[in-house]
């Protein structure tokens, strides 16, 4: 079985929400999230052409599991040349919105129509297209991931 360590009620990103970014990278998130987030929030490269949005909490998290990896292995060291060189602390203006780098934002292939996503412990910052195309992309095998991630007890 898995177990998150998170139930119901505690902390959880979750939800989907789509909105544009400006001309000058300003993406607002939802006041959902921004309470969530907190004042200070950390923003990176994420896997599969999204960016990642933790909490300072859940980012120092990661940071401590990262710091375990030997600096001797070239997947290691590739793996924090990319996520930690994009990592920047954000903070939430007026509005609610938040100034996305644009290295950032050329990563994740964002230039207008957003979807941000709560998954548990973090957000992420897709561009509609490249959401759309994982979900088309991954329907078909959804079925078979769940099988393979549960055990045939765990019923979702």
């Amino acid at each position: 079985m898995v177990d998150c360590g998170k139930k119901w009620g505690d902390f959880m990103l979750m939800g989907e929400y789509h909105h544009n970014i400006d001309e000058k990278n300003r993406l607002i998130i939802p006041s959902k999230f921004r309470y969530e987030l907190g004042e200070k929030f950390i923003i990176t490269r994420g896997l599969d052409g999204c960016l990642f949005v933790y909490p300072i909490n859940e980012w120092n998290k990661i940071i401590e599991k990262l710091n375990t990896l030997p600096f001797t292995k070239k997947d290691a060291r590739a793996f924090l040349r990319f996520f930690l060189s994009g990592a920047t602390e954000c903070v939430f203006d007026r509005q609610g919105r938040v100034v996305i780098q644009s290295s950032l934002a050329d990563y994740a292939h964002i230039t207008k129509e957003c979807v941000i996503i709560g998954v548990n412990d973090r957000l992420e910052i897709w561009s509609r297209e490249y959401w759309d195309k994982f979900l088309t992309s991954n329907n078909d095998d959804l079925s078979d991931i769940a099988e393979n991630l549960f055990d045939s007890n765990v019923g979702i």
